[in-house]
């Protein structure tokens, strides 16, 4: 199982970028799947998911309205659009897949993602 995660660059304060994140070795749909980020001294977390059992998106709050989660089953690659960057945008970003779910993670913890790919580095300048 890999994912690769691509697109990341520098982009200006209120500019745009697209991440993709090609999955190999398994098939994106149905699994949770989602992209998370961590800046430097920070810890890693969720961006936004989409479920295993439906399409809903989950967006965490600092990128709800600007972000966009989306998936093409047919080519397996998973995209995030990014609108409206800030520099707390800054961080690098990366695509994880949950096969399984296991009961002491709650949905969109970073624990709770077995598989992950190497991130894709996001600099946003003001």
């Amino acid at each position: 199982v890999q994912l690769q995660a691509f697109g990341g660059g520098l982009a200006q304060s209120g500019g745009s970028l697209r991440l993709s994140c090609a999955a190999s070795g398994f098939t994106l749909d149905p699994y949770r799947i989602g992209w998370f980020r961590q800046a430097p001294g920070k810890e890693r977390e969720v961006i936004s998911c989409i479920s295993d059992s439906d399409d809903n998106a989950y967006y965490a709050d600092s990128v709800r309205g600007r972000f966009t989660i989306s998936r093409d089953n047919a080519k397996n690659v998973l995209y995030l659009q990014m609108n409206s960057l800030k520099p707390e945008d800054t961080a690098i970003y990366y695509c994880a897949g949950r096969m399984f779910r296991e009961i002491k993670y709650g949905d969109y913890d970073v624990g709770g993602f077995q598989y992950w790919g190497l991130g894709t580095l996001v600099t946003v300048s003001s």
